[in-house]
């Protein structure tokens, strides 16, 4: 993977390095803080390039923030490690799938239960809300753990009903 890699930043040693594929489909990148910019802005402009609906957008940019986050938290700490995100539209009908995977620990977050979104609580509580706005804002979520690495998929449809 060192070819090719792209470095942003501002000169530190920790700075991110990713790679987008030939066919655009996806990217990996390290799994740190600093690659939430890289990894919204590949999203961002495959679905715009669609003509994905603005609302849509936004709840699938809060999804992968979420999902993200939850593999720079979680999946390698404190050692740093790649994520690869895989983002595929069909047309007929216009449905985007977006694939994250990571070599991290095994984890499956749908095995989280549902956060409860009732009481003072809720309010107190840390941890589960991210899992419970993608389960509840994508129109399928599903979770295997193959190969040594944690996959997760999300799929929703480009336009409002």
């Amino acid at each position: 993977m060192s070819d090719n890699l792209i470095h942003i930043g501002d000169g530190y040693d920790n700075e991110p390095e990713y790679k987008i594929s030939d066919d655009g489909k996806s990217i990996i990148i390290d799994a740190v803080d600093d690659a939430m910019d890289p990894v919204q802005d590949f999203i961002r402009d495959k679905l715009i390039s669609y003509g994905c609906d603005k609302k849509i957008l936004l709840e699938i940019r809060l999804a992968v923030e979420e999902i993200f986050v939850n593999i720079i938290s979680y999946a390698y700490r404190p050692e740093i490690g790649k994520a690869e995100i895989l983002c595929v539209v069909e047309e007929e009908p216009m449905v985007v799938t977006i694939q994250f995977m990571d070599s991290g620990k095994p984890f499956n977050p749908l095995d989280v239960e549902d956060a409860d979104t009732t009481g003072a609580q809720f309010l107190q509580k840390v941890g589960g809300f991210g899992i419970h706005i993608v389960k509840h804002t994508m129109d399928s979520v599903d979770y295997e753990f193959k190969d040594g690495k944690n996959i997760l998929r999300i799929k929703k449809a480009l336009a409002s009903e």
